[in-house]
């Protein structure tokens, strides 16, 4: 170097202020942001926790992050900021978007404020030429999650047109790896994986529901990451309507995760003094998804709101019944269930006015008096006599044109165009931001939990939303009506104190944090076909706790695929989640009514496991089995699901672990159930005897799982010794 040089880099050095660093901590989560970063906030760190840092270590992380000027570029590299925008100088996808009626494009937010403690803050930045103060909420949960929220305020004088708000998460560069989900009907949350290079991964639904096809988590991680090893990171949006995730590496050494709500045009037009904000992103990390999994799970079930009691062993009448409603029927399995040890009998659809099929009633919502002349009181007295709650259907945001309600009022439908948009499962969408469609629908509900001891609603969604404005050449809804459907929630919760509610959506479209901050579980799938359960349970999984995943027992021949399947199989796979049945008990006899009670019996042993436990998949198996299980907080028990799902390379095949538990620990093995064994077959010794490992055998060796045919499956039982 030069003497010149070294001059100029001291009189650099002397003369450079000392950055802000603000450092939140929590939960095994660091989040540092570089305050006075150009020309706005930067998150430097998000990831582990960075337990000693000193000031002068978080002043010399920030410095450190800063990029330098290269030849070609900007006279100053411009960073990743909270709300990257392009006055700024940013290249990538910006964080914030809007006009005035085409003019104003140009925003460049700075630093006005800054309030906060030790794992939440709120970031105050602005734009008086622009006429905008926006506010950056960012948190760390208890568990490790990182929560960031943006509110927009318009301080111009003239209406502010948002186009889009996304917060930031900054990746480690080596995060080359994208996961997330994709599906359609009875086959959601399918897992794919693809290398991120320079541009984004985007992934996008306007489907005016979260989605069959909806990435539940979009994650980059160290290619190869899996389940129990390899750094990733994720986020999730909790919002139910419309939604945008990306993940993007740019040519100036920046990777991040970004999302949020999805806003159709115009519709967010913010008024002089109004604001808007956005759902919460939440972001979580781990040496691999298990960790990342379990930061989810322990914040989601420290919620005040979240449901304590066991949960409800379940039968649900519609692959029973389907419409073909008398009370001589459904008494009769409100008998079967009883017998079995069912807790919670739910009448599906069918039950209201003209609902003889699925072409009419839908908003009609009083009961048919041809089918139940006495009301429901018959059936709903029955079954609490048995000593069963009693859940109902319902799906209060849909209308069949064939119905009273859209005859009296097709102004309360959604649509774009005078004509209506096209039909699914012959129904159309309610405008639950209009009024007196609110009103309507709300009344109709209390009506009907005033008049019935119903604590379970099963609420469905049929369809996507399409084309869904106020009226003819109207104002797009999706935004408005999600938090109409919010807010009706939120009040029939209020007024009817331990009703729960499980989101359904032509199964599993509505599944997200938004919704379940609300609900009591998800229906995960209208597939009961085990097989096709396992991958979708999963991944669903991977951010809802299991106790908020309904897993059902079905029928031998699956309804949805054809496939048949033993009780073995379809329990096995039902267990690690809020257990039940979709069944006609009444057509088994007296041997079939004892094993599924066996099962029943089970689930209600092993439920505060499930419901407390950490979910854990393991990496490595062969091709062809699936092991998986549920680890006790205390690392005391575990329980462990081996199912085969096709033949195996090896014959026998080799050995499979079980990791999750403590190492130093001794835990005695139990079989609890096994599919019968083939004529020929040796028993399998360490399943005949008395066997006792320690964790770290069962996490680093484990054992030889048994030779079964594809669709077997067994259950183990770990406790420990001491």
């Amino acid at each position: 170097m030069h003497s010149t040089d070294r001059q100029l880099a001291a009189e650099h050095t002397v003369s450079a202020p000392e950055p802000r660093v603000l450092h939140l901590g929590r939960g095994g989560t660091s989040v540092v942001i570089d305050l006075d970063a150009a020309p706005a906030p930067a998150i430097v760190h998000w990831g582990a926790a960075l337990a000693d840092s000193t000031p002068e270590t978080l002043r010399s992380l920030a410095i450190a992050a800063r990029a330098q000027r290269v030849s070609g570029g900007l006279d100053a590299t411009p960073a990743l900021t909270l709300l990257p925008t392009g006055a700024e100088g940013w290249f990538g996808t910006p964080g914030l978007e809007g006009h005035r009626e085409g003019s104003g494009l140009s925003t460049r937010l700075t630093l006005a404020d800054v309030q906060g403690g030790e794992h939440r803050a709120s970031i105050a930045l602005a734009d008086a030429e622009a006429g905008l103060a926006v506010r950056v909420e960012v948190r760390i949960g208890m568990s490790g999650l990182f929560h960031q929220r943006i509110t927009v305020r318009n301080t111009g004088g003239t209406p502010y047109t948002l186009q889009s708000a996304h917060p930031t998460f900054p990746l480690p560069w080596d995060a080359t790896e994208v996961f997330d989900t994709t599906g359609h009907h009875l086959r959601e949350r399918s897992p794919q994986r693809r290398t991120l290079g320079i541009g984004s991964h985007v992934r996008e639904s306007r489907r005016g529901r979260t989605g069959a096809d909806s990435a539940i988590l979009l994650a980059a991680g160290r290619p190869g990451f899996g389940f129990e090893r390899g750094r990733v990171h994720g986020i999730h949006v909790a919002w139910s309507g419309n939604h945008r995730v990306l993940a993007e590496r740019t040519t100036t050494g920046d990777a991040f995760l970004a999302g949020g709500e999805l806003l159709l045009p115009g519709e967010v037009v913010l008024a002089a003094g109004a604001a808007y904000s956005s759902p919460w992103v939440i972001g979580s990390w781990g040496d691999g998804m298990t960790e990342l999994s379990a930061r989810f799970h322990a914040e989601w079930r420290a919620r005040p709101q979240h449901p304590r009691r066991a949960r409800p062993v379940t039968l649900n009448t519609w692959e029973a019944v389907y419409f073909d409603h008398s009370l001589e029927r459904l008494t009769a399995l409100a008998d079967a269930a009883a017998s079995v040890g069912i807790e919670r009998f739910v009448l599906d659809d069918g039950w209201f006015e003209g609902r003889r099929d699925d072409t009419a009633g839908l908003g009609d919502w009083t009961v048919d008096t041809d089918v139940w002349p006495d009301g429901l009181h018959p059936l709903v007295d029955h079954v609490r006599a048995l000593g069963m709650e009693f859940g109902i259907w319902v799906e209060p945001e849909m209308v069949n044109p064939d119905s009273d309600l859209a005859r009296r009022h097709p102004d309360w439908i959604l649509r774009g165009r005078m004509s209506l948009p096209p039909s699914a499962r012959q129904q159309q969408v309610l405008d639950l931001a209009h009024p007196e469609a609110y009103a309507h629908i709300a009344e109709h509900l209390h009506a009907l939990l005033d008049e019935y001891p119903i604590t379970y609603l099963k609420w469905d969604h049929n369809r996507d939303l399409v084309d869904a404005a106020s009226g003819p050449a109207g104002s797009a809804r999706v935004h408005e009506h999600t938090l109409a459907v919010y807010r009706l929630l939120d009040e029939l919760k209020a007024a009817h104190p331990g009703l729960e509610i499980e989101s359904c959506a032509s199964g599993g479209a509505r599944v997200d944090l938004g919704i379940l901050d609300r609900t009591d579980r998800v229906w995960t799938s209208d597939s009961l076909d085990p097989l096709e359960r396992l991958d979708n349970q999963k991944h669903t999984g991977i951010v809802v706790p299991p106790e908020m995943l309904g897993m059902h027992l079905t029928t031998p021949v699956v309804h949805s695929s054809g496939r048949t399947v033993s009780v073995g199989l379809s329990g096995a796979v039902a267990l690690l989640g809020h257990f039940g049945i979709e069944w006609d008990l009444t057509t088994l006899d007296d041997a079939g009514r004892a094993e599924v009670a066996e099962w029943v019996a089970l689930a209600k042993r092993l439920r505060p496991l499930i419901a407390s436990g950490r979910v854990v998949h393991v990496d490595g198996v062969e091709p062809g089995i699936d092991v998986r299980g549920v680890v006790a907080a205390d690392a005391s028990s575990a329980v462990f699901t081996i199912v085969q799902t096709a033949t195996s390379a090896a014959y026998p095949p080799g050995r499979i672990r079980m990791p999750g538990l403590e190492p130093a620990r001794t835990y005695r093995l139990r079989v609890l159930t096994r599919d019968r064994e083939d004529a020929g077959q040796s028993s399998l010794e360490w399943a005949e005897t008395t066997t006792v490992l320690t964790g770290l055998q069962l996490a680093e060796v484990g054992v030889r799982p048994p030779v079964q045919r594809p669709q077997q499956a067994m259950v183990v039982e770990l406790t420990a010794e001491n």
